[in-house]
């Protein structure tokens, strides 16, 4: 495995990616921004190796991205929420999110985030196409898209 560091950059790109650039990490911070909170919810979605998901949720909690919650004493079981941290970096998904709409599946996306209040689309500027509310991660839900798998349309009915 490659180290996480970047020790000898100094430079606020290499520092993010220490945190949130290695494999998974970006993909159970999707879930979690889609709703999923809870570890088998995330671990069934991803189908990640429960020890894997354990370590990127244990790095995101110390890092302030994610807390952790309990909801159930016996057996103990956590929920995982967003805190401001976390938000934060909704800019970055929905970017990247655009970006592989737009270059890896040529226009077609497989998801579309609309604005909850109107419905409109969520442009690249993260207001909506409809009303130009600016919108955040709240404002807006994910639906189908044209390349959206019968699994995501399944994952997002439910």
């Amino acid at each position: 495995m490659l180290p996480r560091s970047y020790e000898d950059q100094t430079c606020s790109i290499a520092g993010s990616l220490a945190l949130i650039g290695d494999r998974w990490t970006l993909l159970v911070l999707r879930d979690v921004f889609l709703r999923l909170s809870r570890f088998d919810e995330i671990q069934r979605d991803l189908g990640i190796a429960r020890n894997v998901l354990s370590d990127r949720l244990g790095r995101l909690v110390s890092a302030g991205v994610l807390e952790r919650r309990v909801y159930q004493r016996r057996p103990a079981r956590s929920e995982y929420r967003l805190t401001d941290k976390g938000r934060d970096l909704w800019p970055v998904l929905v970017s990247l999110l655009q970006w592989g709409d737009r270059y890896v599946y040529g226009g077609r996306p497989p998801l579309v985030l609309r604005h909850r209040d109107c419905g409109g689309e969520l442009t690249a500027w993260r207001a909506c196409a409809a009303c130009g509310a600016q919108l955040g991660p709240r404002d807006v839900e994910a639906r189908p898209g044209p390349a959206a798998s019968p699994a995501l349309r399944a994952k997002l009915a439910s």
